[in-house]
């Protein structure tokens, strides 16, 4: 692996960093994106019965800030719960959007280095070419043998921006699925949790 990383020229090392990089927000998002830390299953049951309990305690509002990004929202909504149904409703709106910037942290990056690497490579391809028709005395000028390995040398580059940009877009398109969904789910409990607290829905 160190020789192709060698026989590929400079190029190949602003491929093997967007490789890290993009690694490292794979590993992240597969961590902070886990349902339990987002959408806990059974939150809104919990909340809607201590709610009609205890009512809106702050003990309750602090147990939510410090929960899932679900709980903090419904945190910011209940702090609101005296005020009219669009008003709540507006407040746990706003809370979704900040929420929804947390969820997509990195996903831009993520689909950037999808985007660039083939391009990267082609670069790098294209600088190892010039490296071998532009020396005097080099394998245009030697043996065919020496030409191939060349050229197969320069074509390192593209191959490995290749294997960063698939995975990475692979799984770009999945976190967005995934973000999507997430969303759409807090939205629904969101929007149940305002009728259930003003009486206009059973559990």
């Amino acid at each position: 692996m160190l020789h192709i990383i060698e026989a590929a020229g400079w190029p190949i090392w602003l491929l093997i960093i967007a490789s890290i990089i993009a690694l490292g927000i794979i590993v992240e998002r597969a961590w902070s994106l886990q349902r339990a830390k987002i959408v806990p299953r059974d939150l809104l049951p919990q909340v809607a019965q201590e709610v009609k309990q205890r009512g809106v305690t702050q003990d309750l509002l602090n147990r939510l800030s410090q929960g899932a990004l679900l709980a903090r929202i419904f945190a910011v909504g209940l702090r609101n719960v005296r005020s009219s149904r669009e008003v709540m409703k507006e407040s746990l709106e706003e809370a979704g959007r900040v929420a929804v910037h947390e969820l997509e942290r990195f996903l831009t990056t993520l689909g950037t280095i999808a985007s660039l690497s083939p391009i990267m490579g082609l670069f790098g391809t294209v600088v190892g070419m010039i490296e071998i028709f532009g020396s005097q005395g080099g394998p245009v000028s030697g043996n065919p043998q020496q030409l191939a390995h060349g050229i197969s040398v320069a074509l390192y580059n593209t191959a490995f921006g290749l294997i960063v940009a698939i995975p990475s877009m692979i799984f770009y398109r999945h976190y967005r699925a995934k973000v999507d969904g997430l969303v759409v789910e807090m939205e629904t409990q969101a929007i149940k949790l305002v009728e259930i607290v003003h009486g206009e829905r059973q559990q």
